[in-house]
C-alpha cells in the first residue's frame, strides 16, 4: 500500500495510480451533495441543463456538514453512507467524475461504473468529522441552498486523508476483511 498527494481536478493518469488500501492526501477543490442534491442533478441533466460545477475531474464529497462554529468555515464534516447515492453514481462518473468519498460499500453497479470510467472511491473516516472539518479552509454554497445541510458546496481542502476502498481495476478493500 502507497501513500500519494494529489490535487484536484483528478486526472486518469491520477487514478490509474491508486490502488484498494493506498492513502491519499487530497487537495483542491471537492463538491458536497447528498441524495437530495444527487436527485436535483440527475433532474437537471434530464432536462438539458447545466450542472453547477465542472464534473470533469471531480470529487464528491457524501456529507451534510453542520453549521460553521463562530469563527470556523464550517462544522462537522464527516462523511455519510454512500449506498444511498449509488443510484446517481454511474451517471455521474460517466460524465467524468473521477471519485467520490464516503462511507460503506458501494453497489455493483457503482463498482462497474469506476472500472469503466476509471474512477475510485475513497473512505473517510465516520466519526471524525470535527477533525476532517479541519482540513476545510474554504467553504461556499454554489446550488441548492435550500436545502440546508445538503447544498451543493465548494469545499477547498488540505491535505483531506482518504483511503481508497474501490479502485479503477475492481478492488475492493471490504473484501480482504470479508
Amino acid at each position: 500500500m502507497s501513500e500519494y498527494r494529489l490535487q484536484t481536478p483528478l486526472t486518469e493518469e491520477d487514478i490509474l495510480q491508486l490502488k484498494v488500501g493506498d492513502k491519499v492526501l487530497l487537495s483542491g477543490i471537492i463538491y458536497t451533495a447528498r441524495d437530495a442534491a444527487h436527485k436535483r442533478l440527475l433532474e437537471a441533466l434530464a432536462k438539458g441543463e447545466e450542472l453547477p460545477f465542472p464534473v470533469e475531474g471531480a470529487v464528491i464529497y457524501y456529507v451534510g456538514p453542520s453549521p460553521a462554529p463562530p469563527g470556523k468555515v464550517i462544522g462537522s464534516a464527516g462523511p455519510t453512507t454512500s449506498y444511498r447515492m449509488d443510484s446517481y453514481a454511474p451517471t455521474l462518473h460517466k460524465l467524468g467524475v473521477k471519485a467520490t468519498i464516503g462511507k460503506g460499500k458501494r453497489s455493483p453497479e457503482v463498482k462497474e461504473a469506476l472500472q469503466k470510467y476509471k474512477a475510485v472511491y475513497f473512505g473517510a473516516t465516520g466519526g471524525a468529522g470535527a477533525l476532517l472539518s479541519k482540513c476545510i479552509k474554504r467553504a461556499k454554497i454554489i446550488a441548492y441552498e435550500d436545502l440546508g445541510p445538503e447544498a451543493i458546496r465548494a469545499l477547498q481542502v488540505e491535505d483531506f486523508p482518504l483511503l481508497v476502498v474501490n479502485d479503477a481495476y475492481g478492488g475492493e478493500l471490504y473484501v480482504t476483511f470479508d
